[in-house]
Formats: structure tokens, sequence, C-alpha cells
């Protein structure tokens, strides 16, 4: 199958993403709350994290501004991206950015430490890979966490029919208006539904029920599987490895 995800290492869509709809993702700020929650709930610490596909590193700034002593790494195949989240977490010490496509199974070999990381997050990026390649990765994940590791993924998946997929679409251009008028862009509401139903990054999403993808993580050996969070299209969903 040809990739479609390579759409997101140009510059100027990328920019477009940080600049324009980022910010407008519904109830944000919530998800990221409910992560360091569940985080903080599930670690007894957290020394050790990986923040997969990070674009402009927003899960793992949130990370490291509870955790400041952790040591991330952020990864992304876009420089775009990587640049972004270099500049939003300034000279921070703690954080080591690597340029890498995790569509391709070497990516592990890069960030693959002895002892593991104790955290994985993962925000809007494995649903650009094929089912087998996100099977894959889940088990990449699985195995490059310690004993007693997490696994949050915060994610775009399938809408169970077309009608809920058409109720997302008018969630998500409602929040992506009241984003811009607090911007003051000027743009319309009628505008913005235009550019998100011809958005060129739409072609790059292979999405995947939720239910199906929680059995994946069931049958590769994390524990405590659930949603701990959901809107329509966006969850936030993963597991634990279970401690020796």
């Amino acid at each position: 199958m040809t990739r479609t995800d390579t759409a997101w290492q140009n510059a100027e869509l990328a920019q477009t993403f940080l600049e324009g709809v980022r910010g407008g993702i519904p109830l944000a700020s919530e998800q990221i709350n409910l992560m360091l929650k569940i985080i903080s709930l599930a670690l007894p610490k957290v020394e050790t994290f990986l923040d997969l596909g990070c674009g402009d590193g927003v899960l793992g700034r949130a990370i490291l501004a509870k955790y400041p002593h952790a040591k991330g790494v952020f990864l992304d195949f876009s420089e775009t991206m990587l640049a972004a989240a270099k500049s939003k977490l300034g000279n921070s010490q703690n954080a080591e950015f690597i340029s890498q496509d995790f569509g391709i199974k070497d990516w592990v070999n890069v960030v693959k430490r002895q002892e593991g990381f104790d955290l994985i997050v993962s925000g809007f990026a494995i649903h650009h890979q094929t089912d087998e390649r996100k099977k894959e990765i889940y088990q990449e994940i699985f195995d490059l966490l310690k004993p007693g590791g997490l696994f949050l993924n915060l994610e775009h998946i399938q809408s169970p029919s077309q009608w809920v997929e058409t109720v997302f679409c008018e969630v998500f251009i409602d929040s992506l208006y009241e984003f811009h008028q607090r911007n003051r862009s000027g743009k319309t509401r009628e505008e913005i539904a235009q550019e998100y139903y011809h958005r060129p990054d739409k072609v790059a999403n292979i999405l995947a029920p939720l239910e199906v993808q929680c059995q994946w993580l069931r049958e590769i050996g994390f524990i405590n599987v659930d949603c701990y969070f959901k809107v329509l299209e966006i969850a936030l969903f993963g597991g634990m490895k279970a401690s020796i």
C-alpha cells in the first residue's frame, strides 16, 4: 500500500496545522489533564518517557511540566513539527529530539533504552499508518516499555456510522470556528468548514475502530486496557505492561 502520511513532511501543511487547527481541537485541555491524572495514578514516578509522533510536543511538554526531572524523547518525521517542539521547550536539558519515521520498523533501534521507558504517549499520529502497521507499532511500544510502564494514545478513531462522522465534523468545525474567533482570523464558519472538508491531509487518515484497537492491545499483552476519554472520533485509550 502506498503511504499517504508523508504529506505531513510538507512544511506548509505542518505549519497550517500548528497555527490553524491544533488549538481548535475540541476539549483539548480536558484530554491533557486527564492524561496527566492517569499517569499520576498508574506510575509512582516518571523518569523516562517517549512522545511518539510528537508534533509540536504538546503532550510531552505537559508531562515535563508535571515531572520536570523526567527525561523525554520527542520523535517525529516532520522537521517543521520538531522545530516547533524545540522552540516551545526552549533549552530544556531533559528533552531529546529525534527526526525519525516510526512508520518504518527500524525506528525502535534509534530510541531503544536498555532500561526501557516508564511512559509512552502518542497524539494524533498512529492513525496515519495501515492497520497492519498500527498493530506492529503497538507491539513495538509494548517492547519498549519497562515492566509496569504505561502507554496512552490520544487518537483520531473511526466513527461507527456516516451519521456519527457527520456529527463529529460539525462539532470539530464549531470548535475550529471558536478558535479562529478568539484569534481574530476573520474567517467565517463556512470558510473554515470548506477548509476542513477539503484539507490536503485528509487522505493521510487511515482510521480504525476504537474497540478493535483496544483488542489489539489486549492480544499483545497490555493490561488495564480501556478508553479513558472519548468524544466522537477523539479517544484517549491505552494500557499498561504488567510488572514482573
